[in-house]
């Protein structure tokens, strides 16, 4: 079984590192909370931060920029998603990348994802559509999410300018359906897979099993599943947070990392 045991992961076939978890901005229910977790984190070495346009209408791509805008733009390393919707035309791209950027008050991002496929036009088609944000310099990366194997293979296969170099996608130790076909395949090609929602809304915290290893390692169920994902090649974990303790909870899944022995049995919970 092989395991990774760096908190810095590859991103894609860049020769660039990244946090291997990052914290994610969807449905923040109490913005100013938000924001001062965030600042912590990147200050704390959490300098991913995840969000999209779809989320609160703009709302968190504006909180986003207040952050860059206190910690300084090259302290952050900017992941954000465009709508399908916005794939049909150069001209919505253009007007959709130009809105976000506004909001995030940055000039570029690191890294520009398909939010889902469009399911109406070909995945080549959007993903060339696409590459438009990085032949202007809006991004210095492409990327998708929640797409399956199929969808990434052909993404893959699509581009003409640059690279896709990650693929977010729903996986949790609870929820291991891309360790199938998607994981592996992510793996073989060198694309970073940033889990989404690893905690399951909080319902690791509940698990028996992950509520056992946690004891024997003298960590929380939380820890446990967070550290699961990134001991995996190629993954990173996206992980939504407004609690300082909940931070402090989640810095404590790094520097370490379970025996192989504990994964495998985390493989059946």
């Amino acid at each position: 079984m092989e395991l990774d045991y760096s908190d810095y992961k590859p991103l894609g076939r860049t020769g660039e590192r990244v946090p291997a978890i990052g914290i994610g901005t969807w449905a923040i229910r109490d913005y100013n909370k938000a924001f001062h977790v965030l600042v912590e984190a990147v200050e704390r070495g959490l300098w991913l931060i995840d969000t999209a346009e779809m989320y609160h209408a703009g709302r968190a791509e504006e909180l986003v920029g207040r952050v860059v805008e206190t910690v300084g733009r090259d302290k952050v390393f900017i992941v954000t998603k465009m709508l399908p919707e916005n794939l049909v035309s150069e001209e919505s791209i253009e007007k959709s990348t130009r809105a976000s950027l506004k909001r995030l008050r940055v000039s570029y991002v690191d890294l520009y994802l398909i939010h889902w496929p469009h399911y109406a036009i070909p995945i080549e088609e959007q993903v060339r559509r696409f590459e438009l944000v990085y032949r202007r310099g809006y991004t210095r990366y492409i990327g998708v999410s929640n797409f399956d194997k199929w969808e990434l293979e052909r993404a893959i296969q699509a581009t003409r300018s640059t690279e896709i170099v990650a693929d977010q996608v729903k996986y949790s130790v609870l929820d291991r359906g891309i360790e199938l076909s998607l994981l592996p395949y992510a793996q073989e090609k060198q694309v970073t897979i940033q889990a989404y929602t690893p905690l399951e809304r909080g319902r690791v915290k509940d698990h028996p099993l992950l509520q056992r290893i946690a004891a024997k390692y003298g960590k929380t169920p939380v820890q446990i599943a967070l550290n699961y994902l990134i001991s995996k090649p190629m993954v990173t974990a996206i992980v939504k947070t407004e609690n300082m303790q909940h931070l402090r909870e989640i810095l404590g899944s790094l520097g370490w990392r379970l025996k192989p022995e504990d994964i495998k049995e985390l493989t059946r919970a």
